[in-house]
């Protein structure tokens, strides 16, 4: 299976800085599954309604909120699911 691009927003970086320990080895685990198998179950991959933004699952709690054009996913938000409110 090929792999898949991704690409970081500017603003993603600080997110990421701010998260808790355990999130950001948790979102390391569910990028590499982004990276080689979009479709894995754990992801939880979907569209958020009325935007042109995906989400995948973090943990229960966490989400990561990103753009895909073809095999690229730009990623941009990552934070509580409180954040896919501000989308």
């Amino acid at each position: 299976m090929p792999d898949y691009i991704v690409d970081v927003s500017d603003e993603f970086f600080s997110q990421y800085d701010d998260q808790p320990k355990d999130i950001k080895k948790k979102f390391r685990k569910q990028l590499k599954l982004l990276k080689s198998n979009p479709k894995h179950k754990s992801l939880q991959i979907h569209r958020i309604e009325g935007t042109n933004f995906w989400e995948f699952y973090v943990d229960m709690g966490y989400r990561c909120i990103f753009k895909q054009e073809g095999s690229i996913y730009k990623l941009y938000y990552i934070g509580t699911h409180k954040l896919i409110d501000r989308i």
